[in-house]
């Protein structure tokens, strides 16, 4: 097996550059491969790791990797660490903190090195860096998110994901209500949230939300759904008509966060929680996860206080998490969210998480990007799917192969050329 977590970065890039360079060049003329729908058989006999640290390991040739060529593609992944500050709270200031209310509510902790795991057919093949470090990993927490949504649906909480959201929502009271964000959190007439109110946002489903097709109009936390990525022209910020939900698409970390208040309320119980004891206890995971809100995402819900998580680390907050508990979310996912003998997640919630948004055929449900036309990832297999965070942190899922790779803190543009090496070196 190729393991190098206990050797320094800059030890394992000088290892391993002798390696990249004399990698074959046929590696960079790798064709994409013919498109065919995400759908995919679990094989019976799978293997599953149990909990804790003794996860079963295949060395590269057993598992049916060319060790050369894996050990190159691991380097370049090394080579390609991303350039922004290892203090994400600064990283943050020079980039999304420079949008209007873009000041941190959440907390940020400095990261760790180039960090990353190979798993085939459940057994781990090669890691690199520190794979047991608890790290932010910003929006790979929306895929966190709507799989604690997809657990309502499965237990009957939620009965249609094309029913109207505001059907399932009664009386939301803020235990913080926010000074910012123009006021508009906290309503003249109460710390009451309203976030399903009005002629438009209304009429918004469970669908909306997950596919990130709503046009939600409004001010949550303190934050604005406009000032998330503004648009350019400061006109179109406040007043403009709204878009028919389902038509449009648009990454937006507000109207996240307005996923995950509704699903807490439909839970009555921190998101956390409910994420704890149906998906990662079940999946083994370690106990070092941390999934954590902002300082004013607090709510008074059947008499005890709340914190209601974000969908990832815009403003700070999201999920804390190793790249060890975050390859086995990925197995999961791959295994169509079967764990052993239990479905943790139902077949039908899986494929309506594969299936292409109309307006964005390249996302499913939040946040599972897919690789439909070969748009996402031109050099990967026409099935493969991913989970994706700022950083870049990135969980990669290709079933054809029975492929995990999770991939942290890389270049985003280095992103395909990592999984063309990695495909290259299968045998």
């Amino acid at each position: 097996m190729t393991r190098l977590a206990n050797v320094s970065w800059r030890r394992r890039a000088a290892l391993l550059a002798a390696v990249v360079a004399a990698a074959p060049a046929s590696i960079a003329a790798q064709a994409p491969a013919t498109r065919a729908p995400a759908s995919w058989t679990v094989p019976a006999n799978a293997y599953y790791p149990d909990a804790g640290p003794a996860w079963q390991r295949r060395a590269p040739g057993a598992a049916g990797f060319d060790s050369t060529r894996l050990a190159a593609a691991i380097a370049f992944a090394i080579e390609n660490e991303s350039r922004t500050p290892r203090d994400l709270e600064l990283a943050h200031y020079q980039s999304f903190g420079r949008e209007p209310f873009g000041d941190a509510i959440g907390v940020f902790a400095p990261r760790g090195d180039a960090t990353g795991m190979i798993v085939r057919g459940g057994y781990i093949v090669a890691e690199w860096g520190d794979p047991e470090r608890v790290d932010m990993t910003f929006s790979v927490t929306k895929s966190f998110l709507s799989t604690t949504v997809g657990v309502a649906f499965d237990r009957g909480l939620i009965r249609d994901v094309n029913d109207r959201v505001a059907s399932y929502v009664g009386p939301i009271l803020s235990r913080h209500p926010a000074r910012t964000g123009l006021g508009a959190d906290r309503p003249a007439r109460g710390a009451f949230l309203e976030p399903f109110t009005g002629e438009h946002n209304a009429t918004i489903t469970w669908d909306n939300l997950l596919r990130q097709v709503s046009d939600w109009d409004g001010v949550l936390w303190g934050k604005p759904e406009w000032a998330d990525r503004p648009d350019r022209d400061a006109a179109t910020w406040l007043g403009r008509p709204r878009k028919t939900p389902g038509s449009v698409y648009e990454y937006n970390d507000t109207r996240v966060n307005v996923l995950a208040l509704a699903a807490t309320n439909v839970w009555r119980r921190p998101l956390p929680e409910v994420l704890r004891d149906h998906i990662m206890d079940p999946i083994g995971a370690s106990s070092t996860w941390r999934w954590m809100g902002y300082e004013t995402s607090r709510i008074l819900l059947d008499g005890r206080v709340v914190d209601v998580v974000s969908g990832g680390g815009h403003w700070g907050g999201g999920m804390f998490i190793s790249a060890r508990d975050q390859a086995r979310y990925g197995l999961l996912t791959l295994r169509r969210g079967k764990w052993k003998d239990r479905q943790l997640l139902s077949e039908a919630w899986v494929q309506k998480a594969l299936t292409p948004t109309p307006a964005q055929p390249t996302y499913g449900y939040m946040n599972w990007f897919l690789n439909t036309d070969g748009k996402y990832l031109a050099s990967a297999t026409p099935k493969t799917f991913a989970h994706v965070g700022n950083g870049t942190n990135i969980i990669i899922v290709i079933p054809e192969h029975d492929l995990v790779v999770v991939a942290r803190w890389i270049t985003n543009g280095a992103i395909d050329g990592f999984v063309q090496r990695v495909l290259a070196s299968l045998q």
